[in-house]
């Protein structure tokens, strides 16, 4: 039997009044005002699909056996032409011997890669699907108010796990109701009211029917209903088409994270799971081109389940925010003057990249098979000076290492697209100390003593070339648990 085993959801920390936004446009779109409730979640400039992607594959796999695939859903993936699920799993820890793949072309990618990973596991194949999006939107548009990044991810494998897919239909139509261009920055939407009327309304509903006949049950005994859409009366008009009760109409996160895209159906099914009981029926709904409708039932093992991170608690420690300029520039909506120290070119090497893979990507270090030393980096000679082994170093991961911040320094000076620029010494638990960049952290949240936690995190973005390069950063350890970021 092939079961969703693990799941965890990710939301950046920083956030967007949606208030802020309409002020700024209002001399434009004076009707922005009706839609400026609540907060948007938006990535920080270090962070993209493929770190969102991490932190959400962390906390899925924690305490679970590496995965022997890693998949990888979304329209907004930061290489055309390069893995970017690759670097997902370099960066999970899950060793070479890994299979890799990327998903995208629509907003239901996730839904579908759900349906595609559940057939294809089984006897010892286990999949970890991740998906994240990062959405971007012309100024003072719908978009920019609605939207917001976020990531999720679920671990599919044999046995019996939380939950468990028990029914499921797909149809697919080229019902394009908003598009993007392979050289185009933004989606062109069509007619709001059509979209709802001819593309919600009409094909949901029958793909939806189907597989809760597959299933064996009927619309009465749907206990939540999930359909990701940037409007709640949408899901409320759909529910009532099928024949499903207002009641069981999960919420949409839409007033405290935005609707993330191809991420937003699994974001909503970690929050129902994670507030779920065992022998709850689960109606999810991808909707792009086409539907793909799942049916999902909670299983014993839920009641069990403890997540690394809940939703909550992300939502709990964000950073709120009414700066929009802050926003517009570090997304690259706004032409921003940012100095001579900014124009320093440190050209990619490749060559480097490879060769370091493990160290940049997966944060290994070293263990003295002697004396039983860490370190960071590797080295030829172990640096406990009782020791001195030769070449007996074995790999040892820190990224999931608790760590206490010994010193730091705010810079404003040296060149960082969110100033002030901060970085620390950082000592590990096991052993080892690192200069590190700290990020995602308030002033009152740093300092000497404090505990942090490891991000995987965007290093440099060499826009030049077109590459961005990666490796870990310090945040304050303020989710109890100490372990992720």
């Amino acid at each position: 039997m092939t079961s969703i085993l693990s799941f965890s959801g990710y939301v950046p920390r920083y956030r967007l009044a949606r208030k802020a936004i309409a002020e700024a446009n209002g001399w434009f779109a004076g009707g922005m005002g009706a839609m400026a409730k609540g907060e948007r979640a938006y990535a920080n400039w270090d962070e993209d699909v493929i770190t969102m992607a991490v932190a959400a594959g962390r906390k899925a796999l924690a305490n679970q056996t590496p995965p022997a695939e890693v998949w990888l859903a979304s329209t907004t993936l930061p290489f055309a032409d390069r893995q970017n699920a690759g670097v997902v799993a370099t960066a999970l820890g899950c060793g070479e011997q890994v299979g890799a793949l990327d998903i995208g072309g629509s907003l239901k990618s996730a839904t579908s890669g759900l349906l595609a990973a559940a057939r294809a596991s089984g006897g010892d194949h286990s999949i970890l699907l991740a998906t994240a999006e990062q959405r971007q939107f012309k100024a003072g548009s719908t978009g920019e108010l609605t939207s917001g990044d976020a990531a999720a991810a679920v671990l599919i494998g044999p046995g019996d796990g939380v939950a468990e897919i028990v029914g499921s239909a797909q149809s697919s139509v080229d019902f394009v109701d908003h598009y993007r261009a392979s050289d185009k920055p933004f989606d062109y939407n069509w007619e709001e009211r059509w979209v709802r009327d001819e593309g919600f309304s009409r094909l949901v509903p029958v793909v939806a029917r189907d597989a809760i006949k597959r299933a064996g049950l009927t619309p009465g005994d749907i206990d939540h209903f999930i359909l990701p859409a940037p409007s709640a009366a949408t899901a409320t008009m759909v529910a009532k088409r099928i024949g499903i009760g207002d009641g069981a109409i999960a919420g949409g996160l839409t007033e405290t994270v935005g609707f993330s895209g191809s991420a937003h159906g699994l974001l909503m099914l970690v929050d129902v799971l994670e507030r779920g009981r065992p022998g709850e029926r689960i109606l999810l709904i991808g909707f792009g081109q086409g539907v793909d409708a799942i049916v999902i039932e909670t299983k014993p093992a839920l009641a069990d389940f403890i997540p690394a991170d809940p939703l909550s608690a992300q939502l709990a420690r964000g950073i709120a925010s009414d700066n929009y300029m802050r926003y517009l520039s570090i997304n690259g909506l706004v032409e921003q003057e940012h100095g001579l120290r900014a124009e320093l070119d440190l050209q990619t090497q490749p060559t480097i990249m490879y060769r370091n893979k493990d160290v940049l990507l997966g944060f290994v270090g070293g263990e003295c098979s002697a004396c039983g030393a860490v370190q960071f980096p590797k080295s030829p000679i172990c640096v406990n000076p009782n020791c001195g082994a030769m070449n007996a170093q074995g790999d040892y991961r820190f990224a999931d290492l608790p760590a206490t911040l010994q010193s730091y320094t705010s810079d404003r000076l040296t060149y960082t697209p969110d100033p002030p620029a901060r970085y620390g010494m950082v000592k590990f638990r096991d052993g080892g100390c690192l200069m590190m960049d700290i990020t995602d952290a308030r002033e009152e949240e740093v300092g000497a003593g404090k505990p942090v936690t490891m991000a995987f995190r965007i290093k440099a973005d060499d826009e030049r070339r077109g590459i961005k390069r990666y490796f870990w950063k310090a945040v304050p350890r303020l989710d109890g648990r100490g372990d992720m970021a």
